[in-house]
């Protein structure tokens, strides 16, 4: 995956992708729910997060205090300890998030080390199929330059 290209791309078409996502609730079609999967089905038939890992270099996750202690016991590691080498707490939404980028996890290949004990954040980005869709509208709004997969799905969504 050329990540530049995409990024060109994502941003051009940006404004027009948020307006879309910007439509208030009740002017979507009634089977907008049943659009959605099909969106989300057909982005992930072209999407390959291993060519990629562009959120996890561009992004951080939100760290539960669960995802620290299970992280930080694997690593065997005290939780303070975990937090000290690699988080931060972001002072406006008061979650722990990486200090830098890429990932401290993300491996040459766009594997992730801790992959099976890997944040809830992370298991669950990007979170296309949480609902109710109008919670994430958001994200989605946020991650069309970040993630080639969201884009697909809002650009498809939007048809």
């Amino acid at each position: 995956m050329d990540l530049e290209q995409f990024r060109i791309k994502a941003q051009e078409e940006k404004a027009t992708l948020v307006a879309f996502l910007n439509i208030p609730q009740d002017e979507r079609p009634a089977n907008f729910a049943a659009h959605a999967a099909e969106a989300n089905a057909a982005a992930w038939r072209e999407t390959d997060c291993l060519a990629c890992a562009n959120c996890c270099k561009t992004m951080t996750p939100a760290f539960t205090n669960e995802d620290i202690i299970r992280i930080a016991t694997h690593l065997r590691m005290k939780p303070a300890d975990f937090k000290t080498r690699w988080l931060k707490k972001e002072p406006k939404s008061g979650h722990w998030v990486n200090t830098s980028q890429p990932c401290q996890f993300l491996l040459p290949d766009n594997k992730c080390s801790v992959y099976a004990i890997r944040p809830a954040d992370c298991a669950g980005f990007p979170h296309h199929e949480k609902q109710p869709f109008e919670e994430y509208v958001e994200t989605f709004r946020k991650n069309i330059v970040h993630c080639p997969a969201t884009y697909a799905f809002v650009k498809k969504l939007s048809e």
